[in-house]
Formats: structure tokens, sequence, C-alpha cells
């Protein structure tokens, strides 16, 4: 097609910075509806990227380790204006949750005490359990579509659950049988499809053509310059808090989870929780599941749970600083070791992947990874049911999460319950589930039956 044609439109910065502000406010109710705001504006309200480019620069952040919607949006802005345009994309889907949960954290460890909030959270954890629990379902109808699926998937959920396996193994062992098994057995293991060009007309991020041929030696260049953005800040808080400091720690511990981040939040929650509550006691169970509600009722990506996280981990564990201050910090620490790496990823991995659209190996391993984030998924599901209809007190950690005889809360499961219909029979949004269950939970605690 003749690149000069007039129907394509010509997208300045300005005016792309006023949509990714209109993508950053809509971005509620996890990376699925994420995505398809994204799709709606970009592909069809603005026609800026074609159905093919979108759908394959998705599967591409669907493979490497972070928030998938986070990395579209700094991949399409990345192709829109370059680099500049990838990082104001990434920068303000990630802003609005910044702000709110930072609030939020901040209200919640001064007042988690008080009734009002002990009610609110009351309705909003078995809610927070179905939500998980209909990821599982929605992935699953994703990529279980033949009988070996559902082995990876069942292999992951014994692994994690039972024998407690790491989950970067998980996540290696099921990519590397998806790349063999795709080579041997493509028709088995091609189950999520990569998307070819077509007939479609051309787009903005064709015109704007800033996918050139790169060099190594520039690859080299863009890495080490993200390294440093990555590194360097921890490198200055060991310096002036010490190598043992909760900020640190946080540093170290999150920049390890950001590299293992592969199927979404849900798939490495288990992996963080564990550590959060168990290796180093930042927080109980329960906790986790209130910062969880916290994450999934405000913008931005799920994973901004860690900023929560990150804040208990800092507020409780200060040092020479205020809590509150020490909790502000311990948030930013964990959110910039979360999200650099993102742009890591794009900037040095994209310019590579727009020549390899409609790879098959790549699309064996990316199912063989999802069908086991579907086993790793319900073992998180599991979890949460179980802390939510046999609640445990609050130092509770996971080990203590099998229910204890006379613990069950029929409550619990009568506001899970409507959850459930809310989203998998009425097919409600997250919002309305969120809404329903939190307004019953408090007419409950109010009528004295919760457990307080």
């Amino acid at each position: 097609m003749d690149p000069t044609n007039q129907d394509v439109p010509r997208v300045t910065f300005r005016e792309a910075l006023w949509v990714w502000c209109r993508v950053a406010a809509r971005s509620f109710g996890g990376p699925t509806a994420q995505i398809a705001v994204m799709h709606r504006i970009l592909v069809d309200e603005k026609r800026w990227v074609s159905e093919h480019r979108f759908l394959h620069a998705l599967n591409y952040c669907m493979l490497i380790p972070g928030p998938e919607a986070t990395q579209l949006a700094t991949y399409i802005g990345w192709l829109l204006h370059g680099t500049r345009g990838g990082m104001v994309a990434g920068t303000l889907f990630v802003l609005p949750g910044f702000v709110a949960l930072m609030v939020l954290s901040i209200i919640y460890a001064l007042y988690q005490e008080t009734p009002l909030l002990a009610a609110l959270f009351f309705g909003l954890k078995p809610a927070v359990a179905a939500i998980v629990a209909e990821a599982v379902v929605h992935i699953g109808r994703r990529v279980l579509k033949n009988w070996l699926m559902v082995a990876i998937a069942a292999a992951a959920f014994v692994a994690i659950f039972f024998f407690h396996a790491p989950f970067p193994a998980i996540i290696a062992a099921a990519g590397i049988l998806g790349l063999v098994g795709g080579h041997y057995w493509p028709q088995t293991f091609h189950v999520i499809k990569q998307n070819q060009a077509g007939d479609e007309p051309e787009r903005a991020v064709d015109r704007a053509a800033v996918v050139q041929s790169v060099s190594l030696s520039q690859t080299i260049a863009v890495a080490a310059v993200w390294l440093l953005i990555w590194w360097v800040p921890i490198g200055v808080l060991a310096w002036h808090f010490g190598p043992q400091s909760v900020f640190v720690t946080e540093g170290l511990f999150f920049s390890q989870a950001a590299v293992i981040t592969f199927g979404g939040a849900y798939s490495v929650l288990p992996y963080i929780s564990q550590a959060a509550v168990n290796r180093f006691r930042w927080l109980s169970l329960p906790e986790m599941l209130d910062g969880l509600g916290m994450a999934e009722t405000t913008p931005g990506p799920l994973i901004m749970v860690v900023q929560f996280v990150g804040f208990m981990a800092a507020f409780r564990n200060p040092g020479d600083l205020p809590p509150l201050l020490a909790g502000v910090l311990g948030a930013c620490v964990t959110v910039w070791v979360t999200f650099v790496p993102c742009f890591l990823w794009i900037f040095v991995g994209a310019p590579y992947v727009e020549r390899m659209r409609g790879s098959r190996l790549l699309s064996s391993a990316l199912s063989a990874i999802t069908a086991a984030v579907v086993g790793v998924v319900l073992n998180l599901a599991v979890w949460f049911m179980l802390q939510t209809l046999f609640p445990s007190p609050r130092t509770a950690t996971l080990e203590s999460v099998i229910p204890q005889v006379g613990s069950f809360s029929p409550a619990s499961l009568l506001i899970a319950t409507v959850a459930a219909v809310v989203l998998l029979v009425w097919k409600r949004g997250m919002f309305a589930a969120l809404g329903i269950c939190v307004a019953l939970g408090m007419v409950l605690y109010a009528l004295g039956l919760a457990d307080k």
C-alpha cells in the first residue's frame, strides 16, 4: 500500500498523550477488561492499530514476565512514537492506580481495626475469592482445549499445592515442554494461535515506521540503560540504609518476582503471598486478601497489590524513619522494581518480535505456559477460598489455612456464592460483583452475622 495514503491517520504525540490518559482512567477490572478498553479505543475507535498488529503485540506481552496489559500499552506507545511513546503510555497506565492504592494503604495501616473498614473488607474478601475462581474459568476456556493442556494444568496444580514446587520451575518446565512439543506435535501444542497480517488497511502504527533494523550493539546499549535505571536506586538504598534494610530486601525480592511473573498477576500471587506472609512476616494472609481487594477495585494492573505489600512491610519495619514515611518509600521501591523491567522487556525485545509474527513455536510455548498458569491460579483460588470460608486469626500464615472444625463461616459462603452468580451466571462485571458483595457484607456485619 502507498505509505502516503491520506486515509491513514497521522497521530501526534499530544493526541496520543490524551488518549493514553483516557485508557489509564478506564483501566479498571483486571487485565481482560483493560485489554478490551485498549482494543476498543485504539483499534475500533481511533483506528491507530490493526487487529493483527494488536493481537501480535498482545501475544508477545503474554510470553514475557510482567503485567501484560501494562506492557501492551507500552508496546503500542512504542510503535506509535518510539521510546518516549512507550514510556508515556506505560507510566500513565500505572499512575492512577499507584496514587489510589497509596491513599488506601495509608488509610488501611492507620484505621484497619475500625468497624467501618472491618465491615467493608468482610464483604470484599469473599468477592475477591470468587473473582480469582472466575479467572480460573476464564483462562481455562481459552487454553484447555485438549487432554494435554488439561494434564499440564493438573500437573501444575499438584506440583504447587501438594509439593510446594517453585513457581519459576513450573513455568520454565511448561515453556520447555511447549517448545519441544510444538516442534514434534504442533497440532496438539499449538492451542493459542498467533495472528497473521491479512487484507486489513494500513493503520497509524504502519505509517509511524518506528520498527527499524536493530544491531546487537544497540540492543546491548538499551539493555544497559534500563538495567542501570532498575538497579542504581537499589544500590543507593543499600548505601544509605544498609544492605539488610527492609527497602533493599523489598527491592531484591520484587525484582526477582518481576522476572518470573509469567501469565499475569494471578499466577505469581501464590509465590508473593508465600514469601510475604511466611518468609518475611510482613503481613498476615487475611491482610494479603485485603490488599488484593484494594488492587481489584482501583485502576491499573492487578499486580499493584505488591505496592500494598511493600507499604505494609516498611510501615512495620521502619528503622529510623517515621512509619508512614517508611511505608511510602517501601511502596515506591516496590512499584519501581516491578514496572521498570516492563520497559526493559519491551524496548529490548519488541524490535525483534516485530519480525517474528506468526511463530508457531512461540505460540506453543505460550499455550503450555498458560495451561500451567491455570493450575497455579487454581491453587491460589483454593487458598483464598479456604481462608475466606474458614477464617483464621489475623496472624495466620499460609500453612494454617487448613480449616478447623467449627470455624466455618456461612456468611462468607453466602457472599462468595452471590459473587459467583453475578460473575458466572448473570455475566456481570467485576465492579457489579464487588459492589453487591460489599453492600451485603456490611449488612451482615451490622446484623452481627460476621466473624468479628
